[in-house]
């Protein structure tokens, strides 16, 4: 098949060239019982390449990890030509865990054309759950609960009442009229999934959900995620919209998600919420007005707060959307000069004369003085 290079049952891993889409990984192995785990909404059509470069997840990450958790190997070409085998598909790869410094560094220490990717049987069964409730904070103490709890489900996705309205209009997936969703899917064996459903609702029940409602079948489930998977495009649909990814811990999602609402009255601009509860990591999408003089710069400066405050709480800038230029200058809020020359040195090893990506991540006025030295 196009792009798959090698694919072992027994060792349980792929490699394919980094041009492959992600949802066709699955599709090479799921005949076989397999399937690749991390699955950005975006899986359809974003690449491995980005997936690595970015250090993608995707909605059942709470479980299965990102894609450093999902990658054990490269092929990694640098920047004179020279190329590198990084990592492989044996437990303890020798020297330096280069592989953890490779997977995330938007683009700026190699080009990886191919990747060895870890590959799992896919499970017996899976049912997804939507819980509502009266009000985010309600929603967002729900899932601390759950994870305090010391129950793993597969994925716990959160969406508020402007992502619920619009992502139903578009799914028509029987997502509740609340004020926050969440959709809790766990997996296993039927047994596991009852034992697994019933802690997970137990927990819930003591925030007084307006709405617990199991998928009936697996056109249901398929209808549910479409939803979920489909809300960048769907709010789109009514609104331009920024979108700056950060990460908290869990239990600051209630505290969080109030700070948010109240930052959308303080800057004038609408926000809606969908994101990996699980993980904490956060998606609020912040609408403007693309022809109104000013509210593009307002909506920045919103999205700024925002991230501010996930580094506040005990987070960070980044989820799985990296830095880029939208953040590169914030770095200075999460990381001291320290901080910031150790990465800068990393950047040096790889990349002498900063000629990939040199834009990106960094302060401009620190790549700048980087260049000329």
């Amino acid at each position: 098949m196009n792009g798959v290079l090698e694919t072992d049952y027994d060792n349980r891993f792929i490699r394919v060239q980094s041009g492959r889409t992600n949802l066709s990984v699955t599709g090479a192995v799921e005949a076989d019982g397999f399937f690749y785990a991390p699955d950005p909404s975006s899986q359809l059509a974003c690449a491995i390449a980005g997936n690595i470069a970015m250090n993608s997840g995707g909605a059942h990450c709470l479980k299965y990890g990102v894609t450093t958790n999902n990658l054990l190997g490269v092929t990694l070409v640098q920047m004179d030509g020279t190329v590198v085998e990084i990592g492989g598909p044996w437990a303890d790869a020798p020297g330096l865990d280069l592989l953890g410094v490779i997977c995330g560094s938007e683009g700026q220490l190699g080009v990886v054309t191919e990747a060895c990717l870890r590959i799992l049987p896919k499970p017996e069964g899976a049912r997804p759950v939507l819980m509502g409730f009266a009000s985010s904070e309600v929603a967002g103490a729900c899932v601390a609960d759950i994870i305090k709890a010391g129950v793993l489900p597969v994925a716990i996705e959160f969406m508020d009442r402007m992502l619920i309205r619009v992502c139903e209009e578009f799914a028509q997936a029987g997502y509740p009229d609340c004020e926050a969703l969440l959709i809790v899917e766990v997996e296993g064996a039927e047994a596991e999934i009852e034992e697994q459903l019933a802690l997970i609702t137990a927990i819930a029940r003591r925030h007084n959900p307006v709405a617990l409602i199991e998928a009936a079948d697996e056109g249901q489930a398929k209808r549910i995620w479409l939803g979920r998977k489909s809300a960048f495009s769907a709010i789109g649909k009514i609104s331009d919209y920024m979108c700056l990814d950060g990460t908290i811990p869990v239990s600051s999602l209630p505290y969080v998600l109030r700070r948010i609402g109240e930052m959308s009255v303080e800057f004038g601009l609408g926000v809606g919420n969908v994101f990996h509860a699980g993980d904490g990591n956060m998606h609020p999408l912040i609408l403007y007005d693309a022809n109104k003089p000013g509210d593009l710069e307002t909506c920045e400066a919103f999205g700024a707060e925002v991230l501010k405050l996930c580094v506040e709480v005990g987070g960070c800038l980044t989820g799985e959307h990296g830095v880029g230029i939208e953040k590169r200058d914030l770095m200075d809020v999460q990381f001291t000069a320290e901080d910031m020359e150790a990465q800068l040195r990393v950047k040096d090893v790889f990349d002498p004369k900063w000629l990939l990506n040199p834009a990106k991540v960094f302060p401009l006025a620190v790549t700048r003085s980087r260049r000329a030295a």
